[in-house]
């Protein structure tokens, strides 16, 4: 369990506030994937799964001082996955110097969702510095890098998003047709009146699915202090519960919620709802991975952000 109480909350603030500049530059970007659009993938706009995985691959050989890579893969049934983990460390000698803030990240959880993989490169590119954020201190900046770990999944779901890539633009699944975000333990299998199980379908089991059982394992054994969970659909900034229409009790809610606003007021000019998951949106999701992070890997700082403000919230379901 990732310990938070003799950290100063500025400490979580900060990272975050590097990922939060970025989010105004991707709002609106998923406009032309929706439900009844037939219209091609804008590749103006998105690249696809393998080349951005490769421009990932080359950033990470151009900065094995900060950056590594590994592919872990797993498989049930017949069915296989892989994830590519990029871990990034200031100085790679001390990515496993458990005094630091470790970060986990996850981009891609839904195959539809493009915008979100491209935010993953955006952000890698800003820590390897072949980008840069306007308005940034680099000497601050580098200093806070220098308290930081931060694993990045550029693209979780990434057998789904090539079923998007093949034509079906709409699918938010994996590989084999369960959701990826209800196949955790938390509340798992529990269906609301309102249930689809198309879009929703939570598997045989508990992480039945191999993507699952990945990053349960990476969240376990890294044991993140802040794990931020990356959706688009709207502008939002959740925290748990998902699967009930409340927040944690006590200091941790408190502090999650108070960092929460900060980052709205400052990157979002307060556009973005904030609250729980269960209680903002209008339903209830059952089986989710930031619950799963809050309640059993006790990751002190659990988040789903969302990106991009298109159509009805429920039909872009986190």
């Amino acid at each position: 369990m990732a310990m938070i109480r003799r950290r100063s909350l500025s400490l979580y603030y900060i990272p975050l506030s590097i990922f939060a500049a970025c989010l105004p530059i991707f709002v609106n970007c998923d406009d032309n994937l929706n439900r009844t659009s037939s219209t091609p993938i804008n590749r103006d706009l998105y690249h696809s799964s393998g080349d951005l995985m490769e421009m990932i691959k080359n950033l990470v050989h151009r900065h094995p001082d900060k950056l590594s890579m590994e592919t872990i893969e797993a498989g049930n049934k017949g069915y296989n996955a892989e994830i590519r983990v990029v871990t990034y460390c200031h100085r790679r000698k001390d990515s496993d110097d458990r005094s630091k803030i470790r970060i986990l990240l996850s981009f891609g959880q839904h195959g539809r969702e493009l915008i979100t993989t491209e935010l993953a490169l955006r952000i890698l590119s800003i820590l390897s510095e072949e980008q840069f954020l306007p308005n940034t201190n680099p000497v601050s900046l580098n200093s806070t890098l220098d308290e930081l770990v931060i694993k990045v999944v550029p693209m979780e779901n990434l057998n789904g998003r090539k079923l998007v890539e093949e034509g079906d633009l709409c699918e938010r699944r994996n590989g084999r047709g369960v959701d990826l975000n209800r196949n955790w333990s938390v509340d798992w299998g529990k269906k609301e009146k309102d249930y689809d199980p198309y879009e929703e379908n939570p598997g045989t089991a508990p992480f039945s699915e191999p993507e699952s059982q990945i990053m349960r394992k990476l969240a376990l054994s890294f044991d993140p202090h802040i794990w931020v969970n990356v959706h688009s659909g709207m502008e939002a900034l959740f925290m748990p519960y998902d699967h009930k229409n409340t927040t944690p009790d006590g200091l941790p809610s408190q502090r999650m919620r108070r960092l929460l606003e900060q980052l709205n007021k400052i990157h979002c000019q307060k556009r973005c709802m904030i609250g729980s998951g269960g209680g903002s949106v209008g339903y209830l999701a059952h089986g989710t991975a930031t619950d799963y992070m809050f309640n059993v890997v006790r990751v002190p700082m659990s988040f789903t952000f969302e990106l991009a403000c298109v159509m009805h919230a429920h039909n872009f379901l986190h």
